[in-house]
């Protein structure tokens, strides 16, 4: 299901008869927005321009408006985000990563939010969870192709190559004392 692509019209083409009317329905639009997810400045912008009853000057002014009240904080918004993200499903940093740039959130700030969000929860801790998944799930690789398939699957999850390749190293030690 794909979101129909909305052209968004420059503010010179916008008629505003009533601005202070404007300015309340996209201050209210904007509430709803955020009532339904959190989302980032940049996100909420871009949502609240779809309408033509609105027009940049007064998206900025909202935007000031709700940062000044606390209720829009890419900062916050990140952090938060990353740490649902990684509670939801074990997931590493570079995975994290792609999914905060989708958000449309500067480097910076993403870099902080996985920073907080792995000191909270350590990437060794979550690949283990991802490894218990995986083993409950598939079982323990029997073969050279299994192995392989579960060390593709750690990669993708965006844990980096050493922590997989240490972690699967691991796996092994344990299959071969078992087996002794």
């Amino acid at each position: 299901m794909w979101k129909k692509r909305i052209e968004i019209k420059p503010d010179e083409e916008r008629v505003i008869k009533n601005v202070e009317r404007a300015r309340q329905k996209t201050f209210d639009r904007a509430v709803n927005l955020l009532g339904y997810k959190p989302r980032s400045v940049v996100e909420l912008r871009s949502r609240l321009m779809e309408k033509e009853w609105t027009n940049s000057a007064i998206v900025e002014e909202v935007i000031v408006k709700l940062e000044g009240y606390g209720y829009l904080n890419d900062g916050q918004f990140a952090k938060d985000f990353a740490a649902s993200q990684i509670r939801q499903k074990p997931i590493g940093k570079r995975v994290l990563q792609q999914k905060l740039a989708m958000k449309k959130l500067d480097k910076e700030t993403v870099a902080k939010a996985i920073e907080t969000a792995f000191e909270e929860t350590p990437e060794a801790e979550i690949i283990e969870r991802a490894v218990a998944k995986r083993l409950r799930l598939k079982g323990k690789p029997e073969t050279r192709e299994d192995s392989k398939k579960f060390y593709d699957y750690l990669l993708r999850q965006g844990f980096s190559y050493d922590l997989v390749s240490r972690v699967m190293r691991e796996i092994a030690a344990r299959d071969f004392d078992e087996e002794s």
